[in-house]
């Protein structure tokens, strides 16, 4: 019997549509080696580790009548070159070019006909760099086995044991239509609610289901707790366009570490100030009033404990974990930044007494334990985050934060090192910026995805980011 998508994979499938494509990716930056870095290498290298990920090779199938929700098979045609694609810069390419490709490439839809992934090897990058764009779907990124098809390519060491060449991939018959509605039959006879829940969901109710499935995510209950007050009118929530705007920015890990120790806190409280004071100037720039007592509400992903006791019974040696396993849960909390506060230690304090519950809780998990359990896992946990904020209603918060922590040692494809990983997180519907950061090798990389028609000044906001880690800095050596 075919692998049956969760209730929650299958929504994210329902919910998708033109203008709200649910892919996670990033935007990967190596420097380029002498040799060996190339598109029939890196086609060759992922082409030997699919056996790692044997989802990359499945599509997804519909059940006749929506009697059931949607099951993995086998790709029957699966082509390799059709997922690992190749594409240039007009040299000498710069980084502006590079972010409005990346923009384009995640404004369009992933074929559902097909396994659900994308890799983009871009050359012509200027100062001897190449970039590797990724797309996955959030509907094959569950948060437990999972394993985001960027990770499979990285490594610790320049000069990695190369994977023994499997035996000729031969995929599993697909199941035939009468298959499918019989197995169907026998999970309603099983489940007999099932049916309507599928059909219901499918065609009119996807939304429901997802906030009904959200739970499993953690946080659900606790957002809407916290939500008494709708999130304020703002910029940031509009009719979400088919087009995206993609920019970046880029600080040190260890400065941040400075404000945090100067100032108390955590690192991500230090980040989620610096989003603050960044908003702050981009309202102001843009004419928006701003009084003493504005506030923009952020929803920020946070892992828990809740699944961690579990993953050290499969797993009892947590550097064990397979690269990109997740045994942590992940839980929504709605965060108000105080735009409107001008001081930057004043937010910073703000902030951290709105997170400072999460932690005292004994639910929280430390960026090193998150590391350890996960490997290299930002495409997977920043996937979880934007799982979670897809269920909640545009009304309850006005921008998506996700800061993933990544691990501190340098790390290669196919010999090239990578410079910097820059998350690209998707809109939910009726939003118009989210923010991923990760932190990999001493650095902090924020990626932010915008809607093209509502935040034509992006760029705007990512300058006024390094402004902003500037003035938190500042503070310090003052």
């Amino acid at each position: 019997m075919p692998d049956r998508l969760s209730a929650l994979d299958a929504s994210f499938l329902y919910l998708e549509d033109y203008t709200t494509p649910m892919h996670v990716g990033g935007v990967a930056v190596f420097r380029r080696p002498r040799t060996g870095f190339d598109y029939d290498g890196v086609l060759a290298m992922i082409e030997r580790r699919l056996a790692l990920v044997p989802r990359y090779r499945q599509r997804v199938m519909q059940v006749p009548g929506k009697l059931a929700r949607p099951v993995w098979v086998d790709d029957q045609d699966f082509d390799i070159t059709y997922h690992v694609r190749r594409s240039a810069l007009p040299k000498p390419g710069t980084d502006d070019q590079l972010h409005d490709l990346a923009a384009r490439l995640m404004s369009r839809k992933l074929d559902h006909a097909r396994p659900l992934w994308e890799i983009y090897l871009v050359e012509g990058l200027s100062k001897n760099r190449v970039a590797v764009i990724t797309k996955t779907h959030q509907a094959m990124v569950d948060g437990i086995g999972a394993i985001d098809i960027g990770q499979v390519i990285l490594d610790v060491s320049r000069t990695p044991e190369v994977p023994e060449r499997e035996e000729l991939w031969m995929p599993q018959p697909q199941p035939t239509r009468s298959q499918l509605v019989l197995e169907a039959v026998t999970d309603a006879v099983q489940s007999p609610g099932e049916v309507v829940e599928n059909v219901r969901a499918a065609m009119v109710d996807a939304t429901a289901t997802v906030q009904k499935v959200a739970s499993t995510l953690g946080g659900f209950a606790s957002a809407l707790r916290a939500a008494v007050v709708p999130a304020p009118v703002g910029p940031l929530n509009g009719p979400t366009s088919r087009h995206r705007r993609f920019a970046v920015a880029r600080t040190r890990l260890e400065d941040l570490r400075r404000v945090r120790r100067a100032h108390g806190g955590t690192v991500n409280d230090v980040v989620l100030a610096v989003v603050t004071g960044a908003l702050r100037n981009w309202l102001l720039s843009r004419g928006e009033v701003v009084s003493s007592s504005t506030t923009l509400r952020a929803m920020v992903p946070m892992s828990v404990r809740a699944d961690d006791a579990a993953a050290k019974e499969t797993y009892p040696d947590t550097s064990s974990l397979p690269i990109g396993s997740v045994g942590n849960r992940v839980s929504a909390y709605l965060v108000d930044l105080p735009v409107g506060e001008a001081n930057p230690i004043v937010r910073l304090h703000h902030i951290s007494h709105a997170t400072r519950a999460h932690a005292e809780s004994g639910q929280s998990v430390t960026a090193g334990a998150l590391v350890k359990l996960s490997g290299f896992a930002p495409p997977t946990l920043h996937a979880l985050g934007a799982r979670v904020a897809n269920g909640f209603s545009d009304r309850l918060f006005n921008v998506l934060v996700t800061n993933v922590p990544g691990p501190q040692v340098p790390l290669y494809t196919a010999g090239a090192k990578m410079m910097e990983m820059f998350p690209v997180v998707p809109l939910a519907k009726n939003q118009s910026l989210s923010i991923g950061v990760t932190s990999y090798d001493g650095g902090v990389y924020f990626g932010l995805n915008a809607d093209r028609d509502a935040m034509s000044d992006v760029d705007v906001l990512a300058a006024m980011i390094g402004e902003a880690v500037d003035e938190m800095i500042g503070t310090v050596d003052a």
